[in-house]
């Protein structure tokens, strides 16, 4: 399909006349993934569309809201992903856990542009899923073993998205490690449980 360019300029891509603004979703997530959330301008976002340096402010501000909405759409999608591994917790809240966890690393592999911008763009923590399905996890706890909600959820997002930025970039900086992250993030999530006093049984291949 040809994609026609505004006052013929030339860019790596067009966009269809009336979806500018998913042409320069599209160039977000191609600039993200080559040079990171704070390595473009708006202009080059623009170039990369194909249009023209004051076409982007139709629809965005300035570079900083057109990152946020990139990560608001990453956040969309990160939700439902991490919904759907929770399967309403079933067959047992621990287990169901372990499955958001693995979910959380798969998502961060696989969207690494989306990854960056949903935690680089200044979007408040709040949105982040995994806050939502920690306090879940903490809900099916016996009350006299729940810790505070806010300081397990943190722990939880900390450990999280720790695991997923060391195996998740994709740069001249990323190491080898000895272990898979679904294997660091399973122990650490048994460590960290059962130092809450909380009996959990191992996670095997059946909790997937």
């Amino acid at each position: 399909m040809s994609w026609p360019r505004e006052g013929g300029r030339s860019g790596p891509r067009g966009y269809h006349h009336g979806n500018l603004r998913e042409a320069l979703i599209r160039a977000a997530l191609e600039l993200i993934a080559q040079k990171g959330p704070a390595g473009f301008t708006f202009a080059e976002a623009a170039r990369w569309a194909g249009v023209s340096p004051a076409a982007p402010y139709r629809h965005f501000r300035d570079r900083d809201e057109l990152l946020i909405d990139v990560g608001r759409r990453g956040f969309d999608s990160f939700a439902v992903t991490l919904d759907s591994a929770w399967r309403g917790g079933r067959p047992d809240a621990f287990t169901a856990f372990d499955r958001v966890g693995k979910a959380y690393l798969q998502f961060a592999k696989s969207e690494p542009a989306y990854y960056s911008a949903m935690f680089e763009a200044g979007i408040p923590p709040k949105a982040s899923p995994p806050l939502q399905e920690a306090e879940r996890l903490v809900a099916t706890m016996p009350t006299q073993h729940r810790p505070p909600v806010l300081m397990m959820t943190l722990h939880i997002w900390a450990l999280l998205h720790g695991i997923a930025s060391l195996f998740g970039r994709g740069d001249a900086a990323r190491r080898s490690f000895p272990m898979s992250p679904e294997d660091l993030l399973e122990a650490a999530l048994l460590i960290y449980l059962r130092g809450l006093g909380l009996s959990v049984p191992p996670l095997g291949p059946g909790s997937s």
